[in-house]
């Protein structure tokens, strides 16, 4: 659940949350934070369960720990999500240790799924590293001549599987608010991207 859930409490598809100021999609690699948009990720997490709350909570640590001392409001929610660490972890009788493998695994997914959705796979076979995953061990991915991906050191328990998402191909570049994105997002032909991860080395 935290793994789809961890960025929810988006702004609502008014005005023009998500757009630029020519009118085009806003790339959410550099949209500015918002403490709000944190607090009700959180708060959606917690309706699930705990641990998806601890998991979510845990990433909006992540994210906005580094930006503590640039407003009074974000250090207060940091503050809080810390309180919230610790009494949710006692509440279900888990370890720091064990939260922390996990949320690790949570990240290390996350960081994959995004070089996948961005196309940032580098071509000719070169390396990429994911990130460090749980085990502290640093993975990389590279494409195979066959344009499968193999990830090294091999982390699954099947030696070939396929992943894939849907995309949105819009042929507008600029829109006058977020309700016009919208309904061209919902109008628009659906494109499935795949992509077989497979362990070239067995």
């Amino acid at each position: 659940m935290a793994l789809t859930e961890h960025d929810d409490g988006q702004d609502t598809w008014e005005a023009r949350h998500h757009l630029t100021q020519a009118g085009a999609p806003l790339d959410f690699t550099i949209q500015q934070y918002s403490v709000a948009q944190a607090q009700r990720m959180v708060e959606i997490a917690l309706e699930k369960s705990r641990w998806n709350a601890l998991m979510v909570s845990m990433h909006a640590s992540f994210l906005y720990e580094p930006l503590r001392k640039e407003q009074a409001e974000l250090k207060e929610f940091l503050d809080q999500q810390r309180k919230n660490q610790r009494d949710w972890l006692r509440m279900m009788k888990a370890t720091t240790a064990e939260a922390q493998y996990a949320y690790a695994f949570l990240q290390w997914c996350d960081a994959f799924s995004l070089l996948l959705c961005q196309d940032k796979i580098p071509v000719d076979g070169r390396r990429l590293e994911i990130s460090r995953g749980p085990d502290d061990v640093p993975y990389f991915v590279a494409k195979a001549p066959d344009d499968s991906l193999c990830v090294d050191p091999w982390p699954f328990d099947v030696d070939s599987f396929v992943v894939g998402v849907e995309a949105f191909q819009l042929n507008q570049l600029a829109f006058k608010n977020d309700k016009e994105l919208y309904d061209a997002i919902q109008q628009a032909d659906i494109l499935r991207h795949e992509w077989r991860i497979s362990n070239t080395a067995r």
